[in-house]
């Protein structure tokens, strides 16, 4: 048994009908691609790199999870971004006025794919105590957001918390990236 090749099989199946010469591609490369699959969502999972759009009190707490008691650095989000071209990870800390939304859209747009976007804080979440014409209630609604950090302001526990599941949902999800090609 350990000494014997094994037959390659050839079932001579064609993929779509009227293109001659495709043949059905094996289940190992179905199992490759999950693989592959899990693989870059690994490597995204711990090379998050954040943009801080920080507009209100909630900026303390950012800086308190930066700082080294939380340390994000060990959660693969250390380094924060101040170009929107440079980062994966948006996240919204404090109030958005109607203002600065067309302003958070932009830089939305900028950001290159994939990209995920954190709602740090009551006033990103859902306009906080502020209801007035001036804040905008909730930044979902003018960009997709990924992860809620409810609070205000929240305590870096949360907000690591934020994290580590934002990370589950990248690990997780599909990457667009891995086709039939590779």
């Amino acid at each position: 048994m350990y000494g014997k090749r094994l037959p390659i099989v050839d079932t001579g199946a064609v993929v779509g009908a009227g293109q001659p010469g495709q043949r059905e591609k094996p289940a190992t490369f179905e199992y490759l691609t999950t693989r592959k699959d899990e693989l870059v969502g690994w490597a995204r999972k711990f090379s998050l790199f954040p943009y801080p759009f920080v507009t209100a009190c909630c900026a303390m707490e950012f800086m308190a999870v930066s700082a080294s008691q939380y340390d994000t650095d060990r959660f693969g989000a250390a380094l924060p971004r101040f170009s929107p071209r440079q980062a994966d990870l948006l996240m919204v800390v404090g109030t958005v006025t109607q203002k600065q939304a067309p302003i958070l859209l932009k830089v939305y747009e900028q950001m290159c794919e994939p990209k995920w976007v954190m709602a740090f804080g009551v006033c990103a979440s859902t306009g906080g105590f502020y209801q007035n014409y001036a804040s905008l209630p909730g930044i979902d609604r003018i960009i997709p957001v990924d992860i809620y950090v409810p609070g205000c302001p929240p305590r870096p526990e949360m907000v690591i918390d934020g994290i580590t599941r934002l990370q589950e949902k990248i690990a997780n999800g599909r990457h667009p990236i891995i086709n039939e090609r590779f």
